[in-house]
């Protein structure tokens, strides 16, 4: 990531969930006690710490009638313009007494009145005005769009995503709709002139998935999250937002699976997810959270989509595509609101 991108907290308590996940498998499982001892020399971390993790309460969340909510940023990285725009932008909305969780998809190119801009720079505002500001003033837009108070923030940089996806040997996706995206950009490509074409052609490649289940690289898996020039529904924001889900269940499985923190390198895969990372939320909160998370299988995760109320008024009126409500974000709170209860 950028500099400014850099760990709040440092590897041990970035990694934290993590740990806690590595180190809950290894109990839950009763592995052999050399298998585990081996584990722990391979991470570095101590018997006593680990089970201190396991056992600890952790700390209080934040919530409000039993719901905290977790705004999750997805930026793509690197030194590209636009790297610190906001792909991917999910709100989890965690039950701690029913143990469910709820996925709220905030389509990036929701208006926002407050930016006067699209809600995908809200992040890029914050930080340029101030470092720190970007969490900030992210969780002020996204309370006004989805009507819940936001608790915390975790940011994911896509270029470090594609890295975890291969230290775990690829993630399974279940593609429901084949599709094409015949413009999809070409990493390192983005200012090249393509010899005076006018159209820009070398800057592209076609990109197609089948329908069903699909293993993925990171590259892959990259591609399937970022494609949004695709022929039919699935070139929507709507489709991208759904993508995305997907792939991040895919990953919460694998990362959950106790064969992969004894067949792979336990330390490398922590080191990713704490490079590819940021967050507002500290140690006690990471270990509340993770434990949280363990208990929630997927039947117990639903997904919440805005998609109906929002429309796309002609690009005059704002100078740009964007979408806004049909009638008003007062309609989408309540809406979401029923959803949640």
């Amino acid at each position: 990531m950028q500099p400014k991108f850099k760990r709040l907290f440092g590897t041990r308590i970035k990694t934290v969930f993590a740990v806690f996940v590595a180190t809950a498998l290894v109990l839950f499982v009763a592995r052999a006690a050399v298998v585990s001892l081996r584990f722990m020399r391979q991470t570095g971390i101590t018997p006593g710490f680990a089970l201190r993790i396991l056992f600890n309460t952790g700390a209080p969340l934040r919530q409000i009638d039993y719901r905290t909510n977790i705004l999750l940023l997805g930026i793509s990285g690197g030194q590209h313009a636009g790297a610190d725009l906001t792909d991917t932008m999910l709100v989890l909305s965690l039950n701690l007494r029913a143990h469910t969780m709820a996925m709220i998809s905030v389509p990036r190119d929701i208006w926002s009145d407050t930016l006067k801009d699209k809600v995908n720079s809200a992040y890029h505002y914050g930080e340029e005005k101030k470092k720190g500001g970007g969490f900030l003033l992210a969780k002020t837009v996204v309370e006004d769009i989805v009507g819940v108070p936001i608790h915390y923030v975790f940011m994911i940089d896509f270029s470090g995503f594609r890295d975890i996806i291969d230290l775990v040997s690829g993630i399974d996706v279940n593609v429901p709709t084949a599709f094409t995206d015949p413009e999809f950009p070409i990493e390192g490509r983005e200012n090249d002139l393509c010899g005076g074409d006018p159209t820009f052609a070398c800057r592209y490649e076609p990109l197609h998935f089948d329908q069903g289940l699909q293993q993925m690289s990171g590259a892959r898996a990259l591609t399937y999250v970022r494609s949004r020039h695709a022929q039919g529904d699935e070139g929507s924001d709507f489709a991208r937002s759904r993508r995305q889900q997907d792939v991040l269940l895919a990953l919460k499985a694998k990362l959950v699976s106790p064969r992969i923190w004894f067949t792979q390198q336990p330390l490398a895969i922590f080191r990713a997810l704490d490079d590819a990372t940021e967050t507002d939320m500290n140690i006690g909160e990471l270990a509340t959270v993770g434990k949280l998370l363990l208990r929630i299988s997927e039947d117990r995760i639903k997904k919440i989509s805005i998609e109906p109320l929002l429309e796309s008024p002609p690009a005059w009126m704002y100078g740009k595509y964007v979408l806004v409500p049909k009638e008003s974000f007062e309609v989408i709170h309540e809406f979401v609101k029923s959803q949640l209860d």
